[in-house]
């Protein structure tokens, strides 16, 4: 069953939690310049192989869209039968399926016809989903089929309490603002779903304190009062309160970013509000949960305090992202050319953290794999993967089935003392998409590494790779997820059609308001490692 840690991704995967509370392994050099630049692809990526697995991973996504609705369902059997379509989707599921037809049609695996057909489709079928009309923000689980908002889960039949989530309207609205400049022929469609959009519904002016003039992004809200913890409330103060969730988000090195990247694009929020987000958590006792104790120093960039801490780990230094997993890092860089704009921080960072995850899957954890995020486990369901050491959060997210943890500890803390490093690893999980997303940072070894996971597992089916693979018992998840095969079209439409998805994201807001704020940063990050 999916569904229970998918909203947990979605609502609580970085959580931001705003109050205190050996030598350098050997990896071939890092690509550090942006996919689909001029100068064409990195070396190492074989085109026609790339230009393949794009074609198989389109088919999985046109499989999972209902022929009526032009909505995918958020996961499909290995087999791509219609009736193994999961009976749910979401924000972030609509805008993969959305984006890929994009590079879809760049890569010509597709016509112009057939792409202004299938986003018109699924925008018609948009405009008739139950939305929160104050915001015009999208609820997280509707039926692709019917349209129906869900209040039943359609597995289990539980019930479903209906929840606007941040970070995932902030995907679909990504895919809109690249309609609206790659299909101009279908603004009239796309532009008033977009523009509905309040993204300053989410934005807490006063998460950081009253003495931090910029606030953060909630992970979402309810409009009735659920469950566990919620706190009334109504930034814009525009119709009844709502219920938001009682964290927010506060890491930047996180897909959560991308709410902030849209709202400051969207000229919702100051776009100093990129510099609230904690690099990461400072360096005192009162932050001792997270990690390690992070190095670096205070900077202030447009009044704002910035923390710029970095992790250490296996002679890299690095700012961490939450749990540690490709996805939180590389899925935002599909859309804002994070290397172009901000050099001495994600053009840093970038390539620093793609070495980390090689050098846990080869040469710590000794898998003879890489490549760590969240996806469907290979034993059932879904679950999150990343490599400890690499994440801001204390109990972190682990590479194995068994759960293989670090305690590196809090120098100079009490309460946290380093532990014993682990003697071994388990059942390493491997997810594909992850090693794509890395193929702009560490070309060669990305390429090596998916031949490889062919090579030696049953991991490639109709519709490319299947999700996920544990690399030592070779149990694999043979089943497609919109989100992840939209991870990996998206990858493949930058890398081989010339940044496409950027191309089409970033003119006007992006590049007026967003990329001034991105260029003046430098992350505790050393230029070369």
């Amino acid at each position: 069953m999916i569904r229970p840690l998918r909203v947990a991704l979605t609502a609580t995967l970085t959580l931001a939690l705003t109050v205190p509370a050996g030598a350098a392994t050997a990896a071939p050099p890092a690509h550090t310049a942006p996919a689909g630049s001029p100068a064409g692809l990195p070396a190492g990526v074989d085109r026609a192989g790339a230009l393949r697995l794009a074609a198989d991973t389109w088919r999985s996504m046109v499989a999972m869209t209902d022929p009526g609705t032009g909505l995918p369902a958020d996961n499909i059997d290995g087999d791509l039968a219609p009736g193994s379509r999961s009976r749910y989707t979401s924000p972030t599921n609509v805008g993969s399926y959305i984006w890929s037809a994009v590079a879809a049609r760049e890569l010509k695996l597709i016509g112009e016809r057939e792409l202004v057909r299938r986003v018109e489709t699924a925008l018609d079928s948009l405009a008739r989903l139950d939305r929160h009309a104050d915001s015009g923000m999208f609820f997280n689980w509707y039926d692709p089929a019917t349209l129906e908002l869900l209040h039943t889960w359609p597995v289990d039949g539980t019930p479903v309490h209906p929840f606007a989530s941040s970070v995932d309207n902030a995907w679909l609205a990504a895919a809109l603002m690249v309609v609206h400049n790659a299909l101009p022929q279908l603004r009239r469609k796309s532009d008033p779903l977009l523009d509905a959009m309040d993204f300053g519904f989410y934005y807490d002016p006063q998460a950081r304190g009253a003495d931090v003039p910029v606030g953060l992004m909630r992970g979402g809200f309810w409009v009735e009062p659920p469950p566990g913890c919620s706190l009334p409330g109504n930034y814009r103060g525009r119709g009844p309160d709502v219920h938001y969730t009682c964290h927010t988000y506060g890491a930047l090195n996180s897909e959560t970013r991308m709410i902030s990247y849209v709202a400051i694009a969207r000229a919702q929020v100051p776009p100093a509000h990129y510099f609230g987000p904690w690099r990461t958590f400072p360096d005192t006792c009162d932050w001792s949960w997270q990690e390690m104790k992070p190095v670096g120093g205070w900077r202030e960039y447009a009044g704002v305090p910035v923390f710029e801490g970095a992790y250490r780990y296996r002679g890299l230094q690095f700012v961490p992202s939450w749990g540690g997993d490709m996805f939180e890092v590389f899925m935002p860089d599909m859309f804002v050319p994070e290397v172009r704009w901000g050099p001495q921080s994600w053009g840093r960072n970038h390539p620093v953290y793609v070495r980390g995850q090689i050098a846990h899957g080869l040469d710590d954890a000794k898998y003879g794999h890489w490549g760590f995020s969240p996806a469907s486990d290979p034993a059932g369901g879904y679950r999150e993967y990343g490599v400890d050491a690499m994440g801001l959060d204390g109990p972190g997210y682990t590479s194995d089935q068994e759960r293989t943890s670090v305690d590196h500890g809090f120098a100079g803390c009490p309460d946290r003392p380093a532990q014993p490093e682990p003697v071994t690893y388990g059942d390493g999980v491997v997810t594909p998409h992850a090693v794509v997303l890395a193929l702009p940072y560490a070309p060669a070894a990305a390429q090596a590494e998916l031949a490889k996971l062919r090579r030696e597992f049953d991991v490639y089916g109709p519709g490319g790779f299947y999700d996920s693979v544990a690399v030592r018992s070779g149990t694999v998840a043979k089943r497609y997820l919109a989100l992840d095969q939209g991870m990996v079209l998206g990858a493949l439409g930058n890398l081989l059609g010339d940044d496409v998805l950027r191309r089409q994201f970033t003119p006007g807001g992006a590049e007026r308001l967003l990329r001034p704020v991105m260029r003046v940063e430098e992350f505790s990050v050393p230029p070369r490692q």
